[in-house]
């Protein structure tokens, strides 16, 4: 059983010792801890928050131990059901409401939930914030409140359609064009919530003929819900038998999107922010971010578009300060997470589908035709594995002082700068590992990159000079 608590939310394994798995104790607890947390910035006022959750099979036991927690705590709870992760966040805004909590582990797998915690903007807490509610969670000096100060219960699933809504809304979103593109579409939601609303979401920008394929959201994820090539086999398959124009894989809370081309190869998650960001910078130049790990083909397209690019720590929490502070038009990670500030901060694959199809649309290209139009680069991802008494930011200040005549950018690890290619170093928080990307305009070569970086740290280790 695992337990991982950190600054961005509480995740774990169905079941177990309370503190090992994430078990109805620890629910409880760290409700109530967000809850404290809550009261005391928004002291005498009647607070309510916004729960929702993934189909994961373990979701509704989950809601129901936070819903009462929270009503326990005087709470009032706006429930929206079965739903998506930036559906949730764009409700606590739409709904008034000062703060909300996402039931959901994101892709991990069945046996994994989680607690996502919102502040009052539907964002996701800062370090600051979220270190404090771990330490509330850790005292456990919750005061729950007698029957006069419970809070109250009420229910409402429409927040998809009115997700839906706001980005029809979008200037920059053309279901006109989009309507008459006449997309032949395969969609494979992982048996989660994207079967309801990625769905609704074509239907309403015009896509009329569409095949869904693991979009029955009752939790029984088909493959390994995070969408990667590896585990996208039967959608490439469907596009092809179907002769689709596009295949559309999101991951169970829908906040990540991965395409897959006509021809039923992977367009590649990196690419998703490329491509949206260069639709979204010909019609609104602006300034774009995403994160150190994410493909250094974002800059070259913000660069040609006469606008500038920057890069953020790793997370989407720190993706979005950036964003803020440099007034960003488009910004995300590349593991397919595009936010789009006009519609709100947060990670959306829905908006992130609308833009895209409507760039695809007024190409007038074939998606592996639009994909070729952007550079090619390609990322290997590795890590290697350290035992407990090593130090690991001593080997990694070994390694920026071999590589010191480079470029070198240390606000997330380290990430050394080469003329065409990078290699970005992240000690984990919660393993003692260091993983390590790489990135080239060949998968070989950002291969043999990642592995120089390996034998450098070999090099170190056999050498003593960490100890």
């Amino acid at each position: 059983m695992s337990l991982i608590t950190t600054i961005s939310g509480i995740r774990g394994t169905i079941g177990g010792v309370p503190g090992e798995g994430l078990t109805p104790v620890d629910i409880v607890k760290f409700s109530a801890a967000y809850a404290i947390f809550i009261k005391k910035l928004q002291q005498n006022k009647k607070l309510k928050i916004v729960i929702g959750r993934d189909a994961r099979i373990s979701g509704k036991m989950v809601s129901d131990l936070v819903s009462g927690t929270l009503q326990g705590m005087g709470l009032d709870v706006l429930d929206i059901g079965h739903t998506t992760t930036p559906t949730t966040e764009l409700a606590v805004t739409e709904s008034n409401s000062n703060g909300g909590i996402i039931i959901t582990a994101s892709h991990n797998p069945k046996q994994w939930n989680a607690l996502k915690l919102l502040n009052d903007k539907g964002e996701f807490l800062s370090a600051h914030d979220g270190e404090e509610i771990l330490q509330i969670a850790g005292t456990m000096d919750f005061n729950f409140s007698t029957i006069n100060q419970l809070g109250s219960y009420s229910y409402d699933d429409s927040y998809i359609q009115k997700h839906i809504e706001k980005i029809l809304q979008l200037p920059l979103v053309d279901s006109e064009a989009i309507t008459n593109a006449r997309f032949s579409i395969v969609v494979d939601a992982v048996n989660s919530t994207g079967g309801i609303a990625v769905p609704m979401l074509l239907k309403a920008l015009g896509v009329n003929k569409v095949d869904r394929i693991n979009c029955e959201p009752d939790g029984n994820f088909a493959h390994n819900p995070e969408p990667l090539p590896e585990h996208l086999a039967e959608i490439c398959e469907r596009v092809i038998k179907n002769k689709a124009d596009l295949g559309i894989v999101v991951d169970p809370d829908v906040d990540r999107l991965a395409l897959i081309n006509e021809m039923g190869e992977p367009f590649g998650e990196e690419y998703t922010l490329v491509a949206v960001a260069d639709y979204v910078l010909r019609a609104k130049p602006g300034n774009t971010v995403s994160n150190l790990s994410s493909t250094q083909a974002l800059k070259i397209v913000t660069e040609k578009a006469g606008a500038n690019y920057f890069a953020s720590a790793v997370g989407e929490v720190n993706v979005v300060e950036l964003m803020k502070e440099k007034d960003a038009v488009i910004g995300g990670e590349g593991n397919g997470g595009i936010i789009f500030p006009e519609l709100h901060f947060g990670r959306d694959a829905l908006v992130g589908i609308a833009l895209f199809l409507t760039h695809l649309a007024k190409s007038g290209k074939t998606c592996s035709r639009l994909r070729d139009t952007y550079p090619p680069f390609f990322i290997s991802k590795n890590k290697i594995e350290f035992s407990k008494e090593m130090d690991i930011d001593l080997i990694l200040e070994e390694i920026k002082k071999k590589y010191t005549k480079h470029p070198i950018t240390t606000i997330d690890g380290v990430k050394i700068h080469f003329k065409n290619e990078w290699v970005h170093l992240r000690k984990s928080n919660t393993e003692h590992i260091v993983r390590i990307y790489a990135e080239s305009d060949l998968l070989v070569k950002a291969e043999n990159l990642a592995k120089k970086i390996i034998n450098d740290f070999k090099d170190i280790l056999n050498n003593n000079i960490v100890e």
